[in-house]
């Protein structure tokens, strides 16, 4: 297998330790970018210079572009970009805040998007490159009480999907990995929660309660690391991912259920048309 230059964010916890991980176990060189991080940079000591800890806003575009130049001048050509920050905003539509909403926006979405522009000049030049987006299986549908944070991955699943095909000729990959539950804090610390409302109790009490819970999911994040670490070294990755039992099932029914209705209302749709 090639070894590789990863630029990985997020990289302080959750999936995004563990692709940092996985990558240095298999020989490659990771630049590693959170918010805080001292404690990264302490752990990731013993690898020398094949891990490069930067700290990085995903929110501060002008931040996200003098990382990735210090990562070029420092470690040298990216092979892999993995947009792995991001995190979970539960509330029903009503019940969250313009502030969280911009802000849910800012990191999943725009974030993302900043990383992607600030790299695609050098995988341009070099011709190649791959960016990984971790999405989530609520880019396929839409999460109860995930409302918001749906919109933020299916904004990053439309964007993706145009990316690929814009930058295919430039022999750039792009592939929207789309995990379920997975052992990480996802639920907790870095869950924010909107204020409920009392009218929605009957409907959202259950998935608030649900959202409450950290652990327990059956995604283990080190699996999901050598699955991409296996995804980068093809001539052909797939343009999107699904991981865990529980997302590929649930993505599969819910495309179903929505072909369903196509076709059950097909008389209508094109009914609208002049020859």
């Amino acid at each position: 297998m090639t070894s590789m230059t990863w630029f990985i964010t997020g990289a302080g916890r959750g999936l995004g330790r563990a692709f940092v991980d996985g990558a240095l176990a298999h020989g490659d060189r990771v630049v590693a970018t959170a918010r805080k991080p001292d404690e990264l940079a302490r752990a990731l000591e013993s690898h020398g210079d094949r891990a490069l800890v930067l700290t990085m806003d995903v929110n501060d575009r002008p931040s996200v572009h003098a990382a990735v130049e210090r990562a070029l001048e420092e470690i040298g050509p990216l092979d892999v970009v993995v947009n792995n920050a991001g995190y979970g905003l539960a509330g029903g539509i009503e019940e969250v805040s313009e502030e969280e909403a911009r802000a849910q926006f800012d990191t999943n979405f725009f974030g993302a998007l900043w990383v992607t522009q600030a790299v695609l000049p050098h995988m341009r030049q070099r011709r190649s490159g791959h960016i990984i987006q971790i999405s989530s299986v609520a880019g396929l549908t839409a999460g109860t009480g995930l409302g918001l944070y749906s919109a933020s991955k299916w904004a990053l699943e439309a964007m993706s999907e145009s990316l690929a095909n814009e930058v295919k000729p430039f022999g750039i990959k792009v592939t929207l990995v789309e995990p379920g539950g997975f052992r990480t804090d996802w639920r907790g610390d870095s869950m924010v929660r909107a204020t409920p409302l009392a009218d929605y109790d009957v409907v959202l009490e259950s998935r608030r309660k649900a959202h409450s819970k950290s652990g327990g999911a059956a995604g283990d994040p080190v699996l999901a690391a050598q699955r991409i670490i296996e995804l980068v070294q093809l001539a052909e990755p797939p343009l999107r991912l699904i991981l865990g039992n529980n997302a590929f099932d649930h993505a599969v029914a819910a495309y179903e259920n929505r072909l369903s209705a196509f076709a059950a209302w097909e008389s209508v749709s094109r009914s609208v048309d002049r020859n």
